[in-house]
């Protein structure tokens, strides 16, 4: 019988990986605390009815990327392909949105139907943060400093761009998808057939192909700067003016729209040339429209999401991550006999209580002494605790080896156990 593999694009996350993983979400957390920022969480499942309303039956997402299925009752569900939909949907179910203004963060994985390939994935994991009820480009600023500070506290300020558009409302985009298209037809024969379809159904996509030949023939299109209204313009300055005055770098490109059809006015992405071909890492904007497009109050928005995966990819390719980060054992305890097994498991509850952020492993399966130290050795253990054996049930001393190359190793008394410790663990960089 063939083992059992994991779905293509779905992919294990192994212990020695988990760390950085860990590792990134701590950061997060931390960053979206520090702006005031709540979590939500929401099912991974819900009505595909909500994806189509929200994203749009056009786009690549809705046409051939959602895992969708009629479950027992007929109705037809959808995985997530994205978190703002359904952010959305909960936060205005539990009457969150209407005249409150809320900052909200969620993360959790996604699934696309898409060729798997480095930095992309079937199922795939995503930060975001969404503030709902403010008006003004403050808040749009708001939410891309929450990224700025994210790049700060993970080192990575330096290997990212921030790239901006306005790309006006949808009355906007509508005028300009006409003229787009009229400017498209002229020259159909040239282009490749995933231009000539979106031609007709979504037009600016088109905007931002991959192919170098239809961006050559881009050069001479209608520009949507040309067809934003002057609100739309009046919001972007001042956008521009207050990412200078907090020193945050940013460039205009005119090509960019993103990929869902809720966004208005300012959309964003933050790039990187680290990942090769896949070089988004966060990308968002306003979409003050959406939350009535699902049915609730009118209600003004702006949010971004971040691919955990390639944040992961960038921070080990960059090697970023503190050595402290993945360091998951500390110290292993290693009992001198089934005699003293007892003992030896109480010392590790007295070490863990006082050590609460250490990892402490008391060794199991027997086994001798050299045996057990390896096992310490390749657990990744700093230290290796091994208690003499005990008086009448007592341990009274105990011998501490620093598993390094030097193996430095003394003796103390259980009354000193703690203090020598943490002395010998922060002589070792803890």
């Amino acid at each position: 019988m063939a083992k059992l593999q994991a779905i293509r694009g779905m992919n294990d996350i192994l212990p020695g990986e988990s760390l950085t993983w860990q590792y990134v979400e701590t950061c997060f957390r931390r960053v979206v605390k520090q702006f005031g920022y709540q979590e939500i969480r929401f099912p991974i499942v819900e009505q595909t009815q909500l994806f189509k309303r929200s994203i749009g039956e056009v786009t690549d997402i809705v046409e051939k990327e959602m895992y969708s299925f009629d479950d027992r009752n007929g109705d037809n569900l959808s995985l997530r392909p994205e978190g703002t939909a359904g952010c959305v949907r909960a936060a205005d179910q539990h009457g969150l949105l209407y005249n409150q203004q809320q900052r909200l963060w969620y993360q959790g994985p996604m699934f696309r139907h898409e060729r798997p390939q480095k930095g992309r994935y079937r199922q795939f994991h995503q930060f975001g943060v969404e503030a709902f009820g403010m008006a003004g480009p403050d808040i749009d600023v708001e939410v891309l400093q929450v990224a700025a500070a994210l790049w700060q506290v993970l080192g990575l300020t330096q290997y990212v761009q921030l790239e901006i558009n306005n790309i006006g409302s949808s009355a906007d985009r509508k005028q300009y998808g006409a003229a787009l298209t009229a400017f498209l037809a002229k020259h159909e024969e040239q282009l490749d057939e995933d231009s000539k379809r979106r031609m007709h159904t979504n037009p600016l996509r088109v905007l931002d192909s991959k192919n170098p030949d239809v961006q050559t023939i881009l050069r001479d299109a209608p520009q949507l700067a040309d067809y934003v209204s002057d609100e739309s313009k009046q919001h972007f300055a001042e956008l521009k003016a207050l990412l200078k005055s907090l020193n945050i770098s940013f460039s205009e490109n005119p090509r960019l729209v993103r990929g869902l059809d809720y966004y208005n006015y300012c959309v964003y992405e933050w790039t990187t040339d680290a990942l090769g071909a896949q070089g988004t890492v966060c990308g968002g904007g306003r979409y003050d429209g959406l939350v009535e497009q699902l049915g609730g109050k009118p209600t003004l928005a702006a949010g971004f999401a971040i691919g955990i995966e390639r944040l992961v990819l960038m921070l080990d390719g960059l090697k970023l991550v503190p050595e402290e980060a993945l360091q998951a054992i500390d110290m292993y305890i290693l009992p001198p006999s089934s005699e003293d097994t007892a003992a030896s498991m109480l010392l590790a509850e007295e070490l863990r209580a006082a050590f609460p952020a250490l990892g402490i492993i008391c060794h199991c399966g027997g086994g001798k002494y050299n045996s057990q130290i390896k096992r310490a050795f390749n657990a990744g253990a700093r230290l290796a605790v091994i208690p003499e054996p005990a008086e009448k049930g007592v341990l009274t001393a105990i011998r501490l080896r620093m598993l390094d190359e030097e193996g430095k190793t003394e003796t103390v008394s259980k009354d000193e156990l703690v203090t020598k410790i943490r002395e010998l663990l922060s002589n070792s960089g803890d």
